[in-house]
């Protein structure tokens, strides 16, 4: 995924467009640069969620930092691969380092995230 192609919180995860309904998370390349080497990445449950709600937690050799769902809707799915290979959030934040998948309660809600250019003031202004 290409980062202008998705949306942003404060909190620095992001979101793509929904799919069927259904929307990828992660955290943005800011976000672990900032974490720094990420070595744990909790998997959480795949369960119902609001907007703004902790619903992973991220590790690294610098803290520990919540991640928060920036849409409400239902977990369907958590990248397995980061069990193995927690790195891949470092390496590759929006691809192969996505976290969850989320089926999206109200699709229209995407809209009122950041855009990219939005995200990019909002971090120069910081």
């Amino acid at each position: 995924m290409k980062p202008e192609e998705l949306r942003y919180t404060k909190d620095h995860e992001w979101a793509s467009a929904p799919k069927d309904g259904v929307s990828k998370v992660g955290i943005s390349h800011h976000a672990q640069s900032e974490l720094g080497d990420i070595v744990y990445i909790e998997l959480g449950d795949c369960r119902a969620v609001s907007q703004g709600e902790a619903c992973s937690t991220v590790e690294s050799v610098k803290a520990a930092s919540d991640i928060y769902a920036p849409l409400a809707g239902v977990i369907s799915t958590f990248n397995q691969a980061l069990g193995d290979e927690p790195g891949l959030v470092n390496e590759d934040p929006y691809g192969r380092g996505w976290l969850f998948e989320i089926k999206v309660a109200d699709p229209k809600a995407f809209d009122e995230l950041m855009t990219y250019d939005q995200y990019q003031e909002y971090l120069a202004s910081k």
